[in-house]
């Protein structure tokens, strides 16, 4: 089934240039049921790319503009009244997807990001005195500008534990962008193809399910989780004024299922601490906060993942 990976990101290469560390966490979330955050600035093919894999998935994919006048309603959706029927009638919002991109995610206020939210977490959306079901796979893609400064409101971190990863994009490198330039002046985009269907899906969910983890490992992730909750018996005295709260219980649960879609992408039956490692970052950076003596300093959270896995023994 590893081949089945190899042609989804061949369809979404057809559209995206580079931005390799994106498609794999895409991947990577989508293939363990959960969500994630992106950040970036604008222009660095986000929309794009959940576009293109929401194809190469056979999926339906709806985009939903995040914005402070934004109403819970215009997510989920309503009951209307219908003149003709003497009565309300529900109208479904752009949550009934597969892939939902939620674009700027912190431009809208609580009530919407909390909807959303609540959504992901417990698949169903209560309308009036009807709850329904989400169709599944049911994945999103939410994205945050950090260029923003004006209406902007900062996601709490009990909806940021939310999400499975929270990844960081960078700008694609000169020889990319050139490449991106030549393509859209050229205007020479290929379609993309379903290489996938819902059986492949949940073929490719079940051999990430028996990737191999030794206790070991699994001790391993455990520390490292643990680290960020009790750095002194580590020996990261210099960091512990700089947390406030560390790294949650859903890390554990998420970093148990993210290590092993991270070894099947790279054609591995076993985990090693080298994939934990590798993605130990997307996994924790959004759910460790900082004290005010951190922010002040200019101290983040990648800077104190990095000494935790500098620290911790490995197996």
């Amino acid at each position: 089934m590893i081949n089945k990976l190899v042609e989804i990101k061949k369809e979404v290469s057809k559209v995206v240039v580079g931005q390799e560390k994106m498609i794999d966490s895409l991947l990577i979330a989508f293939l363990c049921d959960g969500h994630i955050l992106i950040e970036g600035v604008p222009g660095l093919a986000k929309t794009t790319t959940v576009n293109a894999l929401a194809q190469s998935l056979g999926l339906d994919f709806k985009r939903a503009q995040f914005t402070p006048d934004l109403l819970p309603s215009d997510i989920l959706g309503a009951e209307i009244y219908d003149p003709q029927n003497n009565g309300f009638k529900i109208k479904k919002g752009p949550i009934f997807t597969n892939l939902l991109l939620a674009d700027e995610i912190n431009r809208a206020p609580a009530k919407v990001q909390s909807a959303l939210l609540e959504v992901m977490q417990e698949k169903q959306v209560t309308l009036g005195d009807a709850t329904f079901k989400i169709d599944l796979p049911f994945f999103v893609m939410a994205t945050q500008n950090p260029v923003e400064q004006e209406g902007v409101y900062q996601l709490p971190e009990a909806q940021l534990d939310r999400f499975i990863l929270k990844l960081v994009v960078d700008y694609n490198t000169k020889e990319e962008e050139l490449e991106i330039a030549r393509r859209i002046s050229k205007g020479n985009l290929e379609s993309i193809q379903a290489v996938v269907n819902e059986a492949d899906i949940n073929t490719l969910k079940e051999a990430i399910k028996n990737v191999h983890v030794d206790a070991e490992v699994e001790e391993y992730m455990i520390e490292l989780v643990n680290a960020t909750r009790n750095p002194s018996e580590y020996g990261l005295d210099d960091i512990k004024d700089y947390i406030q709260f560390g790294a949650s219980p859903r890390v554990s649960i998420d970093m148990f299922k993210a290590v092993k879609a991270m070894a099947y992408m790279r054609e591995k039956d076993f985990v090693t601490p080298v994939d934990v490692a590798y993605i130990a970052k997307e996994l924790m950076r959004h759910r460790i906060v900082l004290t005010y003596e951190a922010e002040a300093e200019g101290i983040t959270t990648d800077e104190i993942i990095q000494k935790v896995l500098e620290t911790v023994a490995i197996p």
